[in-house]
């Protein structure tokens, strides 16, 4: 069953949308030098957006109703852990990449919620994201001045950074 041209509007507005809102997130990323950055934020988000979308296709395809697109949003949730888990390095007392795994998780939640077609929500999703993102970054690195400014410990571990 093939659709038309007037049909696939919606989803490549959601595919857009994907692009948008991974792609802010990913130019965060980059600018701050981490290893996940814009092309791999975008694709992620994209892809989520893609395989919700592909599990609301499936009944038109195939006729069969009730379609569970949560067996998709799960897959893809199991599937990001692997790539999430792949960023985090630990080595002696320090831990490095939990915020690009976390990043990278909420991303492809965002392209889920694209996915379903709330594209105004997950601009709202990505905004908070990109608050998170930067004024927490803000704000744990003016806590960490102050805590080395007060310490009488030299040989601290560093800090759990990403």
């Amino acid at each position: 069953m093939d659709m038309n041209l007037e049909q696939y509007g919606g989803y490549i507005i959601k595919i857009f949308v994907s692009v948008l809102c991974g792609g802010v997130i990913g130019l965060e990323r980059e600018l701050s030098g981490k290893s996940a950055g814009l092309k791999t934020n975008i694709l992620i988000c994209m892809g989520a957006a893609i395989y919700m979308i592909v599990s609301n296709l499936i009944p038109i395809v195939t006729g069969v109703v009730p379609a569970d697109p949560g067996r998709i949003a799960a897959q893809v949730a199991t599937g990001i852990g692997f790539i999430g888990a792949g960023c985090i390095i630990h080595s002696g007392m320090s831990i490095a990449g939990l915020t690009t795994a976390a990043t990278i998780w909420v991303v492809a939640a965002i392209g889920l919620v694209i996915g379903l077609g709330f594209n105004i929500l997950a601009i709202i999703l990505t905004a908070i994201v990109l608050l998170i993102l930067i004024g927490v970054g803000r704000l744990e690195r003016i806590l960490r001045i102050h805590r080395k400014e007060n310490s009488n410990e030299k040989d601290a571990p560093p800090p759990i950074d990403d």
